[in-house]
């Protein structure tokens, strides 16, 4: 995409055009956002599923009116799974992948159905079958192999061939999935037809939630039924920052929403005039340092937290970190890092309805495990646990995981309303800083924010990396500046897969939508 898409009616933005279309088709036939971000979070299951699945997690922001809810849809560690039990089968560390890296419940079906129970409060009235069917058709006929999928799947053939189920689906006749050529998955077919039959509690304490537990016990994953039938979405109330531009929200723990908002507070806070200068990407490399260290030391499930995330967005906080950031050398690096695959979603309705939403399986292809009877491809976020007794984030039976993913939404003065977001890891709270002060502060048009040279610190999807790189399509003056004052940035290709998949919707109050897509995805912003 090189423009912004504008409409009248609605927007959807995914990184996948058949998942943005899906949702787009549910907005003309009259459904609201929600409603057509659980058919584009369904579709997407199929089109990108290196980056997403239903045996997943995924996070909610909707703003509808004046109100903004929050839904955490992240799964628990499994009952059975605890140091002893990776000690006993001779591990110190919990695998990254294969059946012992499935430890932690899917929470992705419980979060679109509460997104659905409220979008029932404001005139949703479209069946699952009806939201379900991109996804059913494009499983069942088949969809060409993208370039992003192609990729993960070379990438990964040797490490993942031998993982449960993994080279039934994802290496026909022993090879990777050919760019182009057609993949099906009648199993996931079958699923999504059950759950639309059935209803989507049924995933967790129904015929299918039997189903899936049989698989996974045969597999050799720890999860069992009753973790299935014990899990629970979450509505919680989302965090928020009050900048010069308006409101911003995002996730509270167990995501790293709180570094997206600190990083913003921060550079709220300095002195920055100029879009994509030195100063700016200066600003928002410090802040997201200062964020990081925060988040390393004391993000984890709430329900083992010792302080509240609210304290670290009062003013006295953010002044007080703003003012031990010097505008001309960089402090020292690296920390700790995360990884992650992901996909961010966006959609706006005519209603006032405006939705950022995320959905992940951790990294590409999550654990790697297939279960055949059902299609579904099992997230890897447990192995963010750590077997150390003493570390903040020790595995614990029915403790969730830490979430690099967060879906962020603001609520700007003049009146527009922004859901964005990306995924990427380390990336995420980075990229949206980018967009965000981009848009918001200095005025670029949406498409632009989002297509423009991007950078990295940290970690991200499929890099052990913690350096700060950066697209060679930056000034050259602004690289050089930024190794003056003490960086030292790895120099990238032009539009790197690396920085993210990123989107954005925004609805204006006149009535009309912007939208946009990453051009390093394949995605799409569509709107009628």
């Amino acid at each position: 995409m090189t423009q912004t898409t504008f409409s009248a009616h609605g927007m959807v933005s995914a990184p996948h055009h058949l998942a943005a279309k899906a949702g787009l088709r549910v907005l003309e036939d009259g459904g609201n956002a929600i409603e057509a971000m659980v058919a584009a979070a369904a579709a997407i299951t199929v089109v990108y599923p290196h980056m997403n699945a239903i045996g997943g997690d995924n996070f909610w922001l909707i703003q509808n009116g004046d109100k903004v809810t929050a839904i955490d849809a992240c799964g628990a560690a499994a009952a059975a799974a605890d140091r002893k039990y990776y000690f006993d089968r001779g591990f110190n560390a919990i695998p990254a992948r294969g059946p012992l890296a499935a430890l932690t419940v899917a929470g992705a079906p419980s979060g679109w159905q509460a997104a659905l129970e409220i979008s029932s409060t404001h005139g949703g009235r479209l069946p699952l079958a009806r939201l379900f069917e991109d996804a059913i058709y494009c499983a069942r006929t088949g969809i060409p192999v993208a370039a992003t999928l192609h990729r993960n799947a070379s990438d990964k053939a040797d490490s993942l061939r031998d993982v449960h189920g993994y080279a039934d689906v994802f290496l026909p006749e022993g090879a990777p999935l050919r760019m182009g050529s057609k993949l099906k998955l009648p199993a996931l077919a079958e699923t999504f037809d059950h759950l639309a039959a059935k209803g989507l509690d049924d995933f967790y304490r129904g015929e299918l939630a039997r189903r899936i537990a049989a698989d996974l016990t045969a597999a050799g994953s720890p999860i069992a039924l009753a973790d299935l039938e014990c899990h629970r979405p979450r509505l919680v109330t989302p965090l928020s920052l009050r900048l010069r531009q308006g409101t911003v929200y995002n996730l509270p723990p167990p995501t790293q929403g709180l570094a997206s908002l600190i990083i913003l507070g921060l550079f709220d806070r300095l002195d920055c005039a100029t879009v994509d200068s030195v100063a700016h990407v200066h600003a928002i490399i410090e802040a997201t340092k200062k964020a990081f260290r925060i988040r390393d030391r004391h993000i984890v499930d709430p329900e083992f937290m010792t302080v509240d995330p609210k304290d670290f967005l009062n003013e006295e906080t953010l002044d007080r970190l703003a003012a031990d950031i010097d505008p001309r050398q960089a402090a020292p690096w690296p920390a700790p890092a995360g990884s992650g695959d992901t996909v961010w979603l966006g959609a706006a309705d005519n209603n006032g309805c405006v939705v950022s939403f995320i959905q992940s399986i951790y990294w590409e292809f999550g654990s790697g495990v297939v279960l055949p009877e059902t299609g579904i491809v099992w997230q890897n976020r447990g192995t963010s646990f750590s077997l150390d007794e003493t570390h903040h984030n020790c595995l614990k039976p029915h403790r969730r995981p830490f979430h690099t993913i967060q879906p962020a939404l603001a609520h700007l003065d003049d009146g527009r309303l922004m859901a964005y977001g990306t995924m990427g890891g380390d990336g995420q709270p980075q990229t949206q800083a980018a967009v965000f002060s981009r848009y918001a502060v200095f005025g670029q048009e949406l498409q632009q924010a989002i297509t423009a040279p991007r950078w990295l610190l940290g970690r991200t999807w499929g890099a052990e990396s913690v350096d700060l790189r950066i697209e060679n399509r930056f000034d050259p003056m602004v690289i050089d500046g930024l190794r003056q004052i003490g960086h030292e940035p790895l120099v990238t290709d032009a539009f790197d897969e690396i920085m993210g998949h990123a989107g954005a919707v925004v609805a204006r109050p006149d009535g009309t939508f912007e939208g946009a897509a990453d051009p390093r995805s394949d995605g799409a912003a569509c709107g009628f």
